[in-house]
């Protein structure tokens, strides 16, 4: 832990000042204490707010073994033009802080750190050690583990904040978003994305498979996943030959994740993203789809202004600025 990184800090429990238990400008061990003596432990060089192992397990699992499968360091610059086409933000930022709510193994927080801006990148589950091991090099980035609906931060940190791929696999996603709010500065910019819910959700496998597949442990989920893509994946691939880009349909409806038609990548990372994002579909806990007119209320309802949304098939992006 960086201890620039304490002024922006507070107790989750009571908002207070926390103090800094540690050796040296960079702790990789020691605590965060607030005055009334609640005490959160620096892992790892990582302050942790909650503990190692919660309803986001999965996540933890798949990002720490698909820790640079979708980093554009590996090819392509698939979430670099996604951070930037989804939050609309200039490619300048400096002086600025961003917090980045659901890091996951940090695909986006590098982009973010490029604008020079000052990130705090959080997430709830054990991928955070992901992000820290792909991302500690770059001096203007922060690392927590912490829950996005009691951010350990102090309110009013933040000049932006973005949430993308993480609404969906909260217990409620509208209070995860209304409690993501008060660390943003009036006027500062909110970009979110959550999955969208539409009539096409019945033509998704994985909402039928789901009611088995996410009470399993990951451990025992995962070679059962990685068999099933294994089987099936060049066995659609054949499709792919024959009627083109509309055997993504047939994809959808056997829950496999396929992006041949879509990305021009290697093959052979066509078909580790195809596992990945097959086991991400079918592995969380929570997976509940917002309609766009839900996504727009949450803006509304919290009174920004300049609300914005992008309506993908699968997806609902919407930014907006916190009132003034």
């Amino acid at each position: 832990m960086k201890r620039s990184l304490l002024p922006f800090l507070a107790c989750p429990e009571h908002g207070e000042d926390l103090a800094l238990e540690g050796e040296g400008e960079e702790p990789l061990t020691g605590s965060l204490v607030c005055p009334r003596a609640h005490a959160y432990p620096i892992e790892d060089g990582i302050p942790r707010f909650v503990p190692r192992e919660n309803y986001a397990r999965s996540f933890g699992f798949q990002w720490n073994r698909f820790s640079r499968t979708q980093l554009d360091e590996e090819g392509g610059t698939l979430s670099r033009d996604r951070f930037f086409a989804q939050t609309r933000w200039p490619r300048d930022l400096k002086g600025e802080v961003v917090v980045e709510a659901g890091a996951g193994a940090g695909r986006f927080t590098p982009h973010a750190a490029s604008t020079g801006a000052t990130v705090i990148a959080a997430d709830y589950s054990s991928a955070i050690d992901a992000a820290h091991r792909n991302n500690a090099h770059l001096g203007n980035v922060h690392f927590l583990q912490a829950d996005a609906r009691r951010l350990p931060l102090k309110r009013r940190v933040a000049d932006r904040l973005f949430c993308f791929g993480v609404l969906q696999h909260t217990p409620d996603p509208d209070a995860t978003f209304r409690a993501l709010l008060p660390c943003v500065k009036p006027g500062g910019h909110v970009a979110v994305d959550v999955y969208r819910l539409s009539w096409r959700c019945l033509l998704y496998g994985r909402y039928y498979f789901r009611p088995v597949t996410r009470r399993l442990p990951p451990e025992r989920l995962f070679p059962l996943v990685k068999a099933y893509v294994g089987t099936l994946y060049p066995l659609v691939g054949v499709l792919h030959k024959t009627i083109g880009p509309r055997a993504l349909t047939v994809s959808s409806v056997l829950a496999l994740a396929d992006y041949r038609s879509v990305w021009d990548l290697p093959p052979r990372r066509l078909e580790e993203l195809s596992l990945l994002d097959t086991f991400d579909a079918l592995s969380p806990a929570h997976d509940h789809p917002r309609t766009v007119a839900q996504a727009r209320r949450w803006f509304e309802a919290a009174g920004c202004t300049e609300i914005a949304l992008d309506t993908l098939p699968a997806l609902v992006v919407a930014r907006g600025r916190v009132p003034s």
